[in-house]
């Protein structure tokens, strides 16, 4: 009878019959684990190096000597599938709220459908005088400051708290400059939105924290926090694009910090993004998931989270698909978040797949040596001389 039921059970073990010392301790002895994560704030698995090695195949990667065309095509569904969580034809049907003369060029508010859920409000700046102008699509960082978004990038008026808060912002890391204002005077259109979770997309108290559980909603509701925002740049890039006093053929897109993920990611996924500058967010997705590193911490993270992404494509690989749009592509010496080992990986990929296209003229990489995590007077002027050259704008 105990044989009986020994099978019906299973073929290979009995839970009537004591378990023997050999199947007990395996290879490695009778030992298991008593702690397997790290600590309780990044929380990092002590496996991470097995992962490392057997799970993040990036199986679309590039490598040398593949044929350019036919892994973007491969790549590009890839990138598609899995960091889009859906596609959206919305008629924009914008409207001007308010709008300031700021001499050489008007500032307005323009509310328009970014998707089929969201009507939001966006900073619109368009030179004086005849067009069509060249454009860029500013995207803002992250900072774990959720009251201004769009008004990091662009001073705005009438709203004394955010105008406050965005000088404070633009102290800390554009050295008291608007960078959107500054592109605006060199005579481009410029066009600022909310990321969800930023300004007026966002609520009073929302914090760091905060995120964890939006993500998880958003997970549960079929889609992602970061694919949301993605989505919503392609949208962004689309609005300013079709601008009738745009030139369709001169769009950029500017980021700074998580802005500057987003600038590679919509220059790679958008037909409407033909240029891109990425300011201190780039590096190899190993190089990155390291113990004490940024990327860790969750929360924030969740922004720039697309699942099961590593099964294909690394970071430089998905900026990679963007060529062979030209792409200025700066980092800190000293920015903590992202090693400068990481970084430099990431670059020469980054230069391989230019090269790859006969383009590496159009792809600039540069280590700031004495820079943080900032975007400077210097750096925007030489980010936005090199933009001026690629779209053959005069000063």
């Amino acid at each position: 009878m105990k044989k009986l039921l020994c099978i019906l059970l299973s073929s290979t073990f009995c839970l009537l019959s004591p378990i023997s010392n050999a199947a007990s301790q395996g290879a490695t002895g009778k030992d298991y684990v008593h702690q397997e994560i790290d600590s309780p704030d990044r929380s990092f698995p002590l496996f991470y190096q097995k992962l490392k090695d057997h799970r993040m195949p990036f199986a679309l990667a590039w490598h040398k000597g593949m044929d350019p065309a036919v892994w973007h095509k491969k790549a590009f569904a890839k990138a598609q599938d899995i960091i889009l969580p859906y596609s959206d034809n919305t008629p924009f049907n914008p409207v001007v709220i308010d709008q300031i003369d700021r001499g050489s060029y008007l500032a307005q508010k323009v509310v328009f459908n970014i998707s089929n859920e969201s009507r939001v409000m966006a900073l619109l700046l368009t030179p004086k005088g005849k067009g069509p102008f060249p454009a860029a699509l500013f995207l803002h960082d992250h900072g774990a400051r959720f009251d201004i978004g769009k008004e990091k990038f662009v001073e705005t008026w009438n709203d004394d708290a955010r105008l406050a808060s965005s000088k404070q912002w633009a102290h800390k890391y554009f050295t008291d400059r608007f960078p959107g204002d500054e592109l605006a005077k060199r005579g481009y259109v410029v066009l600022s939105i909310d990321a969800l979770g930023w300004g007026d997309r966002s609520v009073a108290g929302f914090k760091t924290d905060s995120q964890q559980a939006l993500a998880s909603n958003l997970f549960n509701l079929g889609s992602s926090f970061a694919g949301i925002i993605a989505l919503d740049d392609l949208r962004a890039a689309k609005f300013l694009a079709h601008l009738p006093n745009v030139d369709k053929q001169r769009v950029a897109s500017v980021g700074f910090s998580m802005g500057a993920f987003r600038s590679w990611q919509v220059a790679a996924l958008s037909p409407d993004i033909k240029a891109s500058i990425v300011d201190c967010w780039m590096g190899t997705m190993k190089g990155l998931m390291v113990p004490g590193n940024n990327q860790l911490k969750g929360q924030s993270s969740f922004t720039m989270l697309h699942p099961y992404i590593a099964r294909y494509l690394d970071y430089p690989d998905v900026a990679g698909l963007a060529a062979p749009k030209p792409m200025l592509v700066f980092a800190g010496g000293k920015d903590p978040l992202f090693p400068v080992t990481a970084v430099k990986e990431a670059f020469g990929k980054l230069h391989s797949i230019w090269q790859a296209n006969k383009a590496d003229n159009k792809l600039v990489t540069k280590v700031w040596p004495e820079k943080s995590h900032i975007f400077t007077q210097d750096m925007q002027e030489a980010a936005f001389n090199w933009l001026d050259k690629q779209f053959q704008v005069k000063q």
